[in-house]
């Protein structure tokens, strides 16, 4: 077909339209009901890539910082053996 006027050709079409709509998808499932689908679809193009980067940088954050809480929690070494100090051979005190 050759190239036209935008770039858009039969064969990087489709991924193209497959990338528009999951970006709707992920605004309208991770804005938590924030937004619909018809609103998102017909949001300016500048306002949809925001908007999809400000919720993929909150989740990013949000994952970072459950990560690190976890790590800093974790009472196993990565090479799976018991940090020091919780392993104890102490027997729990029985309820009366």
């Amino acid at each position: 077909m050759g190239w036209t006027f935008f770039g858009l050709t039969s064969e990087n079409v489709k991924q193209h339209r497959v990338n528009i709509f999951t970006e709707i998808h992920e605004i309208c499932f991770h804005g938590q009901g924030g937004y619909s689908w018809s609103e998102v679809y017909n949001m300016p193009v500048w306002l949809r890539r925001f908007t999809f980067k400000k919720i993929q940088d909150y989740y990013d954050k949000q994952s970072k910082s459950l990560k690190e809480s976890s790590n800093k929690q974790s009472v196993i070494n990565s090479d799976g053996t018991v940090k020091p100090g919780f392993a104890t051979s102490k027997t729990p005190p029985k309820y009366k």
